[in-house]
């Protein structure tokens, strides 16, 4: 069974459409890469997949099942951009936030919960920073946070929005060690809008620019393909070849 499945999938913002008759398949187990330019509606469908949009047609099933039923399966990490950076959280907090929907409403964290939060901080190598306030780290160690706390939510999906902006090279390097090292278990999906050698850590990628261009493995990215996608708005073709 695929983790992942597309079919005929369109969505609107103010009636115009971002995203149109999408369809594609993503298998268990892999990284895939939706890759395209700003504006392409990369962000529109990840949020389409994790059932904070509506669509205006198609299908989205995740394992089988539809969004709605699916939530649970799908850990979500937005764009940095979206999130409040100065709210007064310690890293300990903002990754027991991963354990909300386990926990029920109203519900206290238990030992096992702690535990799991301490397991996740580790693997991220941020346990040491667990009582630092977030906002007082850099943006590669709020991203390995935010990273902990998806892996809190022990769900078989892991969702990544623009995951590599406002970080060096050498955190990105070490972001993609510990993907590489999670998908063992997980189905990792990271939304880009780079063209970079990073490439090469995808299984699969989806060039996307309102439609999808192409989708396979990381060798479907020759000169007619992303300029196709790109629109002529290429910076990093030249650099790739």
């Amino acid at each position: 069974m695929n983790a992942v499945e597309i079919k005929n999938l369109t969505v609107s913002y103010d009636r115009q459409p971002v995203i149109r008759s999408i369809s594609f398949a993503i298998s268990q187990k892999q990284i895939v890469g939706i890759i395209g330019p700003n504006g392409a509606g990369k962000s529109t469908l990840l949020k389409a997949m994790v059932g904070l949009l509506r669509t205006d047609s198609g299908e989205i099933s995740i394992f089988g099942k539809q969004v709605i039923d699916a939530k649970h399966l799908i850990a979500y990490i937005p764009q940095r951009s979206e999130i409040d950076w100065d709210f007064p959280v310690t890293v300990q907090d903002v990754v027991i936030m991963g354990r909300y929907k386990k926990l029920g409403l109203f519900k206290r964290p238990k030992k096992i919960d702690h535990e799991i939060v301490k397991k996740s901080l580790r693997e991220v190598g941020m346990l040491q920073y667990s009582e630092r306030s977030i906002g007082q780290l850099s943006g590669g160690q709020q991203q390995r946070v935010f990273i902990a706390r998806a892996l809190a939510q022990q769900t078989p999906i892991l969702m990544l929005d623009e995951p590599f902006v406002g970080i060096d090279a050498a955190t990105e390097k070490s972001i993609w060690q510990l993907l590489n090292k999670l998908k063992r278990d997980k189905t990792i999906i990271v939304v880009n809008h780079n063209l970079t050698e990073s490439v090469k850590n995808y299984d699969r990628v989806a060039l996307i620019n309102q439609r999808l261009i192409a989708y396979g493995s990381p060798s479907i990215l020759n000169k007619e393909l992303i300029q196709k996608t790109y629109s002529g708005r290429l910076t990093l073709l030249e650099e790739m070849q």
